[in-house]
């Protein structure tokens, strides 16, 4: 530490130990701080000095890697970016990420997460193949720029837990993978909109969106998903006109 101890907030954590619990309960901790520590930090303390049982994920600690996020005060942030000074005298309120199936205490499951993921292919899939030896795909700074900001989406969850409308329906498509979707359908070196677009289409998709717009709010890395979905339903409905008045064109291609 910077700096000699000599303050204390109390962070009450919501706890589920399904060995224990049916259902998750408050435990409230007294925690020694300094003004450089953050959330994650304070759980650390409270892992390391008072209950080594307490259970949460943490990797990078610098907002890179997105294992850390929590609903601190009822809000999806990031604990190891938020500082527990911003919240003194507390008591600041700590629970896992909400409508995500808890595994235990502030462990969520990442598995319905991983299969929404999944079906839209977030990956670039090339208009034509081309072998090794003819190099790479080449972009101009101008198309670059369309994506960038989508491309920064370090998987946190943060937006699930604040769309309304996934709390409703957890088989919405969601605003992250949503992003991440119009990242590569936008990606002039991509060919893969076709495939993306039942996904897209689907009753569950990008039309189950009901722009809210907090999922953009509370987004660690400055990605606007809300956008995306906008352009995503702007897609949508050009493929829809496409097959309805040329049946013979092309599905998923770019407006």
């Amino acid at each position: 530490m910077s700096e000699t101890i000599t303050k204390s907030i109390v962070i009450e954590v919501m706890r589920y130990r399904p060995e224990q619990e049916s259902e998750p309960v408050w435990e409230r901790f007294t925690v020694p701080y300094t003004d450089d520590m953050s959330v994650l930090q304070g759980l650390q303390a409270i892992k390391d000095d008072q209950d080594g049982s307490l259970s949460f994920r943490w990797s990078c600690r610098m907002a890179i890697c997105g294992s850390c996020g929590m609903m601190i005060n009822g809000k999806p942030m990031l604990s190891c970016q938020t500082f527990l000074r911003d919240f003194a005298p507390g008591p600041i309120r700590v629970e896992a990420l909400a409508h995500l199936p808890i595994e235990r205490d502030l462990v969520v499951s990442v598995e319905p997460f991983v299969k929404k993921l999944e079906s839209v292919k977030p990956y670039i899939i090339p208009k034509e193949p081309r072998a090794l030896a003819q190099g790479e795909y080449l972009q101009t700074p101008e198309e670059l720029e369309r994506i960038e900001q989508y491309s920064s989406c370090i998987n946190c969850m943060l937006c699930y837990a604040a769309c309304p409308q996934f709390g409703i329906d957890p088989e919405f498509t969601g605003p992250g993978v949503l992003a991440l979707l119009h990242r590569y359908n936008a990606d002039s070196r991509d060919g893969g909109q076709a495939e993306r677009m039942e996904v897209l289409n689907a009753q569950d998709g990008v039309w189950s969106c009901t722009a809210v717009g907090y999922c953009s709010e509370v987004c660690p890395k400055g990605v606007d998903p809300a956008r995306a979905v906008n352009q995503n339903k702007m897609n949508s409905a050009t493929d829809y006109f496409k097959r309805f008045l040329l049946p013979g064109s092309k599905r998923g291609g770019k407006p």
